[in-house]
This record gives C-alpha cells, structure tokens and sequence, in this order.
C-alpha cells in the first residue's frame, strides 16, 4: 500500500495539507524479528505499514501475550507515547521484513497546529485507534474462543497464512492445544 492510500483511508485530506503531511514521512526497511518499539519507553514516531506484518505483545513473569497484529496498511503506534509522550504499555515485534513509513510525533504535533485538516486527520487516526482497542476488549470480554477464531477467519484470515500459530493462540486468548481442536471442530 502507498502512502497516499494509507493517509486517505484515515481522512480524506486537501491535496496541500497530504503533501505537507508527506514532506514529514520517511520510508524505512527492517528485517523479520527486529523490535520496531520496546516496552516502558517513549516511542517518538508514529508508522504506516507499507509491506509486512508486526504484532504487539507484553511480557508476564510467565510469556508474552499477543494483542494486536497489524498488515499493509494499517497504523503502528503506541498510544500512550502518543498522547501523552509518556511510556508504551506494548512492544512491537515484525514478523516478516517490513517496509514502513514514519513521522515523527513532534513534527506531527507541530503539523497539527499549523493546518486543521491535518488536526482533523490525526483525531480521526486517534478515534480509529480507540475504536480497535474497545472492540479487542470486547471481543476478550464477551465472546468465546470459538467466536473469536469465527471472527479472525472472517477479517484476518490472512494472518493465519503468514503468523506462527503460538501467536495467533495468544492472540485468541487460548493455548495452542485449544486452538488445535477449534481448527479441527471448523474443518
């Protein structure tokens, strides 16, 4: 996906303030496994997943705990440092070798003063942002394992192509074991 198509899926935005938003974004490429944000730190870029996949985690005395994956196209971000330049709660690890495109969080603040299409933009990103994050909770809260597989095979089933499986059972909320006999159950 390109950055234009990224940047219009959020908010459509007048053609001056996208190439003054554009003139701020870099392309990059990191490698499978690479830690795109750690853990207790601030993160001061805000990515677009141009090629790849990445996945969020957190870390307990015991594993890490899969909550979110993200594909071409969708927003890497951790929310605490954007909102409030504060810690993130998550790491991101990638999965396969990604291209990205980043802003840096600053000069996006920075943007946000300037132009009020780009303010808009970035409070249709953080809106898209929360919508995601309530319906993970959700998800967790009121629907079983089952349905909640039912639901990866209907919007994501692409992840099951190119994620590991002990991921996706993490995600899911269950053990591998449980997810080997919901595969099962479906077939």
């Amino acid at each position: 996906m390109n950055i234009d198509q990224i940047l219009d899926h959020i908010y459509i935005l007048p053609e001056a303030s996208k190439n003054s938003l554009k003139e701020h974004i870099t392309e990059i490429s990191y490698p499978k496994g690479f830690c795109l944000m750690e853990a207790d730190k601030i993160i001061p870029y805000v990515y677009f997943i141009r090629k790849g996949i990445a996945r969020a985690y957190a870390t307990t005395s015991e594993n890490d705990i899969t909550f979110w994956f993200g594909s071409e196209g969708q927003t890497v971000i951790s929310m605490k440092s954007y909102v409030e330049d504060k810690p993130g709660y998550e790491s991101i690890e990638l999965l396969e070798d990604c291209d990205l495109y980043r802003i840096e969080t600053e000069e996006l603040r920075k943007l946000f003063h300037e132009d009020i299409h780009i303010a808009n933009w970035g409070r249709k990103l953080a809106e898209t942002e929360m919508i995601k994050s309530e319906e993970l909770i959700i998800s967790r809260q009121f629907k079983t394992s089952l349905e909640r597989y039912k639901d990866l095979l209907t919007y994501q089933s692409e992840l099951l192509k190119r994620v590991q499986l002990g991921y996706i059972a993490s995600y899911l909320g269950i053990t591998q074991v449980s997810l080997s006999r919901i595969r099962a159950e479906i077939r």
